[in-house]
């Protein structure tokens, strides 16, 4: 497996975020994907995005981007369901958390959802703990957030 740097909405990540979009709509209705961000909020210098590539295809991706002055968020993430179970959405964590440094940022945070178990789990055993909804999450009762200081 190889993680790599690449633009948001690029042919290689759009076919992920967009697989993402529509499990989310699957798992939360219509309103469930939430909206598309500006791929800009990914770049440098405040942001990253990455893809895991196995044999040749895209099969997981995350992002970060800037919150405040000394927070970054992940924003994103996403395993192929057939790639799911073998450790790539902490590999894509674990980079995150790594770039998250190198730009300088003391936390990181995340949302995530109630119907997202593995999510959940992921986020809580990698060190993240649960804090209060945090803008534009604070009425939405699906919505967990999470941070961790780095």
């Amino acid at each position: 497996m190889e993680l790599r740097a690449e633009p948001y909405g690029s042919a290689v990540a759009r076919p992920l975020t967009d697989a993402l979009a529509a499990e989310l709509r699957e798992r939360y209705g219509e309103d469930g994907a939430g909206g598309e961000p500006e791929p800009s909020v990914f770049a440098a210098p405040d942001g990253h995005f990455i893809v895991a590539v196995e044999q040749g295809r895209a099969v997981a991706c995350g992002g970060l981007a800037r919150y405040d002055e000394c927070e970054g968020e992940i924003r994103r993430m996403y395993v192929a369901p057939e790639a799911r179970g073998r450790g790539l959405g902490r590999a894509v964590l674990g980079a995150l958390e790594a770039a998250a440094r190198a730009l300088g940022y003391e936390a990181l945070r995340l949302e995530t959802g109630t119907g997202q178990p593995e999510a959940l789990g992921l986020y809580t055993s990698a060190g993240f703990e649960r804090i209060p909804r945090y803008r534009p999450y604070v009425n939405d009762p699906n919505s967990v957030c999470f941070q961790k200081r780095l």
